[in-house]
């Protein structure tokens, strides 16, 4: 575990908010009405109940600029922090006339001219307007987008410790890979070792593969069992606390790899030089993408934030246009990805933790590869 004194969770709390209330004024939104579970934890400080999976948007969480105030959709003030008043909690109800009639008593509704949302069902563009009679329903995703890129140091904290709870996970999943086991016990090494850090909520589904040696991004075909002399990749992502921490490595089984295998894990090296490279303030995201020079670009994203859940900056070889308008900087925490693959060898997979630093960077992630 990190030896990092954990935050404070009420100044982790205060922190987010101050960043979501200035990209609110940054914006000009007078309110914002938040339905996507990250957030409304990183704007109210508490995970809601019974909002598991996916669902329709609802109001569950109503910040207002003037005042200040957070207002959360919760029969229950249990585990809502202190700051948010049980007069500030509305009732949740099947009928969504009810919920609109509880956000329309919210002080400063009726004269809000601008309201911004992170998701909106056509059932509620059409009832939002009854609480909030004077406003225009902008898009309020790029204030929290632009809030949640930035993490406070209280953040960095923060996604440290879930960081040395993903390592420690790592650890010992890499200690029980040798030849004759299975992905599916691997697995399960994982998951105990996760859930005795404290993280019983993994972050990702595939926690080891054998990488396949015909097609790159693909596991090897068969029954899961692990070779000798495979490329087998491991990726512990977990979240604790509420916030993602994640690392990727690739370990040879049964012994030390051969000179194929170690030209490959050279190749992987030299890529990562690039990569990190490209990780520094002002840098942009097709800067990341140029890094992979002559390998090919990996079908998943090359870089993402790491925050409370997956937050922006997304950086990816299927989405270049928006890469190029995607800029590192200070304070953002990215999950780098480097992947390399020969054909009759595997691959070698490797995903590192960054903070980008007023002058570099930062490497969160401290495993070594075998």
């Amino acid at each position: 575990m990190s030896t990092e004194i954990l935050p404070d969770v009420a100044v982790l709390r205060c922190g987010r908010r101050e960043r979501a209330l200035a990209q609110m004024e940054a914006h000009d939104l007078d309110v914002l009405v938040l339905g996507r579970q990250a957030n409304v934890r990183y704007v109210a400080g508490v995970p809601q109940r019974w909002m598991a999976g996916t669902r329709p948007f609802a109001p569950n969480c109503v910040l207002v600029r003037a005042t200040g105030a957070v207002h959360l959709l919760s029969a229950t003030d249990e585990g809502v922090p202190e700051d948010i008043p049980h007069d500030n909690l509305y009732e949740v109800s099947w009928n969504p006339t009810n919920v609109i009639a509880a956000v329309a008593h919210i002080e400063g509704a009726r004269t809000a001219r601008r309201v911004g949302t992170d998701a909106l069902s056509p059932l509620f563009a059409q009832l939002l307007p009854l609480a909030f009679p004077s406003a225009e329903l902008v898009d309020g995703e790029p204030a929290m987008r632009a809030a949640r890129a930035i993490k406070t140091p209280d953040e960095v904290v923060a996604v440290r410790t879930a960081i040395a709870v993903a390592e420690a996970a790592l650890d010992q999943t890499a200690a029980a890979l040798q030849p004759g086991v299975d992905e599916a016990t691997l697995t399960g090494v994982m998951m105990a070792a996760m859930a005795a850090g404290g993280a019983s909520s993994p972050a990702n589904q595939d926690v080891a593969w054998v990488t396949s040696r015909e097609n790159p991004w693909q596991r090897a075909a068969g029954d899961g069992l692990v070779g000798a002399g495979d490329l087998v990749g491991i990726s512990a992502a977990v979240l604790a606390g509420g916030y993602l921490g994640e690392v990727g490595r690739t370990y040879p089984a049964g012994s030390r790899p051969d000179s194929r295998a170690a030209a490959l894990y050279g190749r992987w090296d030299e890529l990562w030089q690039r990569l990190s490279g490209a990780c520094r303030p002002g840098a942009v995201g097709t800067d990341l993408l140029r890094a992979y020079a002559d390998e090919e670009l990996p079908p998943v994203p090359v870089a993402y934030g790491l925050g409370m859940g997956f937050d922006p900056p997304v950086v990816s070889g299927h989405l270049r246009r928006t890469a190029a308008a995607e800029r590192l900087e200070p304070g953002m925490v990215l999950a780098v990805t480097g992947y390399v693959f020969e054909p009759g060898v595997g691959a070698v997979f490797g995903r590192e933790a960054v903070l980008i630093t007023e002058d570099g960077h930062e490497v969160l992630t401290t495993s070594p590869f075998s």
